[in-house]
């Protein structure tokens, strides 16, 4: 697809904002207009009070400027409201399709397919209601007192036209000097943060082999690189931020001594009192301007967050969905598979297929790293195919809704994940749990009875990752919530290696009985004792299916194949040597 015609959800959102942007503006006007009322509150007791002498009239007059502060003052606080709501209605709006952009980027394995995203909207988001945003939308309005400027002196308004057009460069040299450092740092950032967070999820390593001290030196050094190009970024930002407050002084200095000069010639429309006010008005000018600049940083980061934030979610768009199907009833069919793994240009499998009716036990088996995981990814619909379909009764498994067929597919990875949370809940799989079925999956795999040992049984917390379980225990109650439901179709990757014998015997009274209640069964092993559950065999080898079929033919083809060798073998340490 071209990427100019592709649909940015992010501007989408923003522009549905505009109710928000088009009040938070009006409110800006009002709030720039009454700042001029400390000026005319000053002309009038200049001109007013002190020639009336009057205590009354000085009285109403301050009451009256009390309440336009009081009025600026909350449509101020009214403003900032209206874009904190319009920042939260950007959140509402987005933050579950961000959610599940990062969740597929991370199941592609596209770099940075992090919690960045997340990070990105909350840096948009909390960007509506800052002062830099504020102050950009001052900056319009800020054209009336320039015009009031001139109206009062031609050569005031020059002058401050003149240093409007130095503020502005000093805005263009704040981008252009921050932006590279900004962006350097920002990346450097996250790159230290990923580091650290892949670190300590490996902590039990690093302490055991002694790597802390080599893994912090490159943590530190990420680490200093995002400090080195920060501050380099805060030094042309800093120093730009005095330039322009600078500038704010030397203009009403300027105004205020040109003013005077025209005013001893006689050439100041209105005599002394509009020097003063050429005065007042000329650094509000600039204010928004030299806001904006003293908050650069703010503005370059929700940039970059939007960039970052509009790339992610073009790249990723969502998932259409499709028709709702009927339950499947678990008929495999793996149709000529060519996969590699996200982000990867070397197929892993080559040219798999095989078929595996429902209600049947497949064990496949294969030296490491023949594709057996990246297999089993693929008929769970985890990852996409290069070629090839993965279809059960008949449907493409990748495209189906998850939300949809993930209650009738039961999934055990190689590497067995838990999460913060009750057993319950993570055998329930984080929906609704029903006792019942939690009870039944957990006493499927064997691991009631220790279950019910605990203080708090089924509601005892596991920690984050289930790292208040052992291994074996691990595996048993991510086995039970592969089972929990009975769903139709079962992928078990390596479901015995974290199980004693006694284990192996119950899983395989567990596949036993899915079988004998309908459901389709993948099984991943490289221990010969699951293999008699089996119905049917597939032997893979370097990405290739070497040999499917029932398994007592599988087996009896092995064994011939392996008694050949071994024949050729010997017949061969028995030659002569010539």
């Amino acid at each position: 697809m071209n990427p100019a015609e592709t649909r940015s959800e992010l501007r989408e959102a923003i522009r549905e904002l505009k109710p928000f942007f088009m009040k938070a503006a009006l409110f800006s006007v009002f709030c720039t207009l009454l700042i001029l009322a400390p000026t005319g509150y000053m002309l009038e007791v200049y001109d007013r009070v002190i020639n009336s002498r009057s205590s009354y009239t000085l009285l109403m007059l301050t009451l009256l400027v009390l309440w336009f502060y009081i009025i600026m003052e909350l449509l101020e606080w009214a403003r900032a409201g209206v874009m904190h709501q319009a920042g939260l209605a950007l959140d509402r709006k987005l933050r579950e399709r961000v959610f599940n952009a990062i969740f597929e980027a991370n199941l592609r394995r596209i770099p940075g397919g992090t919690s960045q995203g997340l990070n990105d909207l909350r840096t948009i988001r909390d960007f509506l209601a800052t002062p830099a945003l504020m102050a950009l939308m001052d900056a319009p309005v800020s054209l009336l007192f320039l015009i009031l400027i001139y109206l009062i002196n031609p050569l005031l308004g020059w002058i401050s036209v003149l240093a409007a057009v130095i503020q502005i460069f000093l805005t263009y040299l704040t981008e252009k000097n921050t932006q590279p450092p900004l962006v350097a740092a920002q990346r450097e950032a996250i790159a230290a943060q990923n580091y650290a967070n892949g670190s300590l999820r490996n902590a039990q390593v690093i302490e055991a082999m002694g790597m802390l001290r080599s893994i912090h030196q490159r943590w530190m050094k990420k680490q200093h690189n995002f400090l080195r190009l920060q501050a380099e970024a805060s030094d042309h930002a800093g120093g730009n931020a005095s330039l322009s407050k600078m500038l704010q002084t030397t203009l009403s200095a300027a105004l205020l001594g040109t003013g005077a000069w025209l005013s001893l010639k006689g050439e100041l429309a209105g005599g002394s009192g509009m020097m003063i006010v050429a005065w007042v008005l000329g650094p509000r000018v600039l204010a928004p301007l030299v806001q904006v600049v003293s908050l650069w940083k703010n503005v370059v980061n929700a940039r970059d967050a939007y960039h970052r934030l509009d790339k992610l979610l073009q790249g990723l768009p969502e998932r259409q969905e499709g028709m709702p199907l009927p339950p499947p009833k678990g008929n495999l069919s793996v149709e000529a598979l060519i996969a590699s793994a996200p982000g990867s240009p070397v197929a892993i499998l080559r040219g798999v297929s095989f078929a595996v009716p429902a209600g049947c036990i497949m064990a496949i088996v294969g030296p490491s790293a023949s594709g057996k995981s990246t297999l089993a990814r693929l008929l769970v619909g985890i990852w996409p195919s290069a070629s090839g379909k993965v279809r059960l009764d008949g449907v493409d498994i990748y495209p189906w809704n998850k939300a949809e067929l993930g209650p009738h597919i039961g999934y055990l990875p190689q590497d067995i994940e838990l999460f913060d949370g009750s057993l319950a809940e993570n055998i329930a799989r984080f929906g609704e749990v029903d006792s019942a079925k939690v009870e039944a999956a957990a006493r499927a795999v064997g691991v009631h009875d220790a279950i019910i040992a605990l203080p708090e049984g089924y509601e005892s917390l596991i920690g984050d990752d289930g790292c208040f379980l052992s291994g074996g225990q691990r595996q048993r109650v991510g086995l039970a919530r592969a089972l929990y439901g009975r769903p139709e179709f079962i992928v078990l990757d390596e479901p015995n290696s974290s199980l004693d014998e006694a284990g192996e015997v119950a899983l395989v009274n567990t596949l036993l009985a899915l079988r004998a209640q309908g459901s389709t069964l993948i099984v991943i092993t490289h221990r010969i004792s699951v293999l008699a559950a089996a119905d049917l065999m597939l032997v893979l080898r370097e990405g290739q299916v070497q040999i499917a079929g029932p398994r007592d033919e599988v087996l009896a083809a092995l064994n011939k194949a392996a008694a050949q060798a071994a024949t050729a073998q010997s017949g061969l340490a028995a030659a002569p040597v010539v």
